[in-house]
């Protein structure tokens, strides 16, 4: 019992002093006269930062780029990818961007874009341990049209690893028999002129 009302005491000793204490002022209030490190720092160079290109510096690695100015991010979502700023924004207000694909591109300045690089780097080397693996990511076998029957598909039947369709040499074909290759026409022919 002495140590519970030791402990009552203690704790509204401490109110007590929380209360008669000056109020704290707040570290983004013009009054304030505390030092706060956030404002020192540059916000553009701090990971994770959401603004336009346009407030960004050359060299800046940026990922989850908007197209078009407040449709929300496109371009170089993927895990592990970043994309790089090349050029500042010229009187065109168009910034170049070198993509993860090696292509570069303008956009337009106003496009708000996030600083750093998606995380997750490993997805690209991640293996699959069995077929099921591939089940759970909702992908279905895949079967080679040489390796079926030729009632199957048109690239069916022959000896071994035939690429002929046993002796007679065949185009390369679709399921229903439609070439696929040498630019066959499949499109309707009113759009044809």
């Amino acid at each position: 019992m002495a140590m519970l009302s030791r402990a009552r005491v203690a704790s509204t000793a401490l109110f007590g002093k929380l209360v008669h204490q000056s109020p704290i002022q707040r570290a983004f209030s013009s009054s304030s006269t505390s030092y706060n490190p956030m404002f020192s720092l540059d916000i553009s160079s701090q990971v994770g930062s959401c603004m336009p290109i346009s407030m960004m510096r050359i060299g800046t690695i940026i990922h989850n780029i908007e197209m078009n100015p407040g449709q929300g991010g496109k371009l170089v979502r993927a895990a592990g990818t970043s994309a790089k700023i090349l050029k500042e924004p010229s009187a065109s207000k168009l910034t170049l961007i070198r993509l993860p694909s090696g292509v570069e591109k303008l956009i337009d300045s106003q496009c708000r874009a996030t600083i750093g690089v998606v995380s997750n780097p490993e997805h690209a080397t991640k293996k699959l341990r069995k077929a099921g693996n591939s089940r759970w990511l909702g992908r279905r076998p895949t079967v080679r049209g040489v390796a079926m029957n030729p009632v199957d598909h048109p690239h069916g039947g022959g000896e071994g690893k035939s690429k002929s369709s046993g002796c007679r040499g065949r185009v390369s074909t679709s399921p229903w028999g439609k070439p696929s290759k040498s630019g066959y026409k499949t499109g309707p022919l009113k759009k044809r002129k």
